[in-house]
């Protein structure tokens, strides 16, 4: 293998493994997996279409309908149709679904940051550092909703 293949390897098994232990912050959101996925891509991109969410979620648009229909009747995200084509469905989250998300994210955030702080300042830099090659590989991203 070569060096960037294996740093490959060690940033998308760290990665994987990070997002284990902060997703079981997720159980207090009292939904699935694949119905916090596309929550948070509905609060991310609000107002985007069953389409274009099935597409992001990598799921056939049966799949998609189901998923927000559960998020929808949980008060979670709302439905409307498209004024220049009604045949076109617009999913948007909902002021408790953006909450629900917001709150989800703070528990991850503070499992993450409950160990980031036990870092040394050289060590802390050194993430920074890291965090920021790691954002310039993915590329420009939604920004955060406030």
């Amino acid at each position: 293998m070569s060096a960037a293949s294996d740093l490959a390897d060690r940033l998308h098994s760290t990665a994987i493994h990070l997002l284990r232990r902060v997703r079981r912050e997720d159980a207090g959101a009292g939904l699935s997996a694949p119905q916090l996925s596309a929550l948070s891509v509905i609060v991310f991109r609000d107002g985007l279409t069953l389409g274009e969410l099935a597409h992001a979620e990598q799921v056939r648009p049966p799949t998609i309908t189901r998923i927000v229909a559960q998020l929808e009747a949980a008060g979670l995200a709302l439905r409307s149709r498209r004024a220049s084509d009604k045949r076109v469905t617009i999913v948007k989250a909902s002021a408790k679904g953006a909450k629900l998300l917001e709150e989800g994210r703070r528990r991850r955030i503070a499992v993450l940051a409950s160990e980031v702080v036990r870092l040394t300042r050289r060590e802390l830099a050194d993430l920074e550092r890291a965090a920021d090659l790691l954002e310039r590989l993915v590329g420009p991203r939604a920004p955060h909703p406030k």
